[in-house]
């Protein structure tokens, strides 16, 4: 089998296990319910939400007017926040749907090409199974500090949620980079072709398999 065929099909395993993983996590395992709370069941807030709100979109409170840069309005702002409350509101106002073939779609088609970019990636990483997923686990790592930690910090998303996220993120990036790892051909091939170092992920004699 080819390498290009091998990483292909590392990719397509990858996504697979990833999507697997997403399920296990949400469904079965407490991780992708960390954080998440129901609203109060108050038809008064319902009604208040569908009649202020029209359009879907993601809503950040106390309000403000984004065009006005003035520091009177800043300070004003500022002085809402500290009152509270405050927060943001992703919502849809109108018909909705709950876990529908389209959305399974595509969860499954963004895991995939996440994983096929992972692949392509690993396949010219210089390094054996393990090594190739420690850095799998580190693409969960550094999708969590760069997205969740922000939206925790500028956003004020609680603190349960975001390190649910982290878990979620790793531990589905360590899983899905172990298969990826599996299915790839060992060592890194470039022009000069496979190279990997000794007991190490670094360079080293030409066709030295590190595991």
């Amino acid at each position: 089998m080819s390498r290009s065929i091998r990483v292909i099909l590392a990719g397509i395993v990858g996504g697979v296990v990833m999507f697997v993983w997403g399920a296990v996590a949400h469904m079965v395992l407490p991780i992708g319910e960390m954080g998440v709370r129901s609203l109060p069941t108050d038809p008064a807030l319902t009604t208040a939400m569908t009649t202020n709100i029209k359009e879907r979109g993601f809503y950040f409170f106390p309000p403000y007017d984004p065009k006005d840069k003035s520091d009177a309005a800043m300070k004003a702002f500022e002085e809402k926040v500290k009152q509270g409350p405050n927060g943001v509101l992703i919502i849809n106002p109108g018909p909705g749907e709950g876990m529908s073939p389209k959305k399974l779609g595509v969860e499954f088609g963004s895991n995939l090409a996440a994983a096929m970019l992972a692949a392509c990636v690993l396949s010219r990483y210089c390094g054996g199974r393990v090594c190739r997923t420690v850095a799998a686990t580190m693409f969960g790592g550094i999708v969590w500090l760069s997205v969740n930690v922000s939206y925790w910090n500028w956003y004020e998303f609680p603190w349960d949620f975001t390190l649910g996220q982290a878990l979620d993120s790793v531990l589905g990036w360590a899983v899905s980079g172990f298969a990826i790892a599996l299915v790839l051909p060992k060592g890194c091939c470039g022009s000069g072709g496979c190279k990997c170092g000794n007991g190490g992920c670094g360079t080293g004699a030409k066709g030295a398999v590190v595991v």
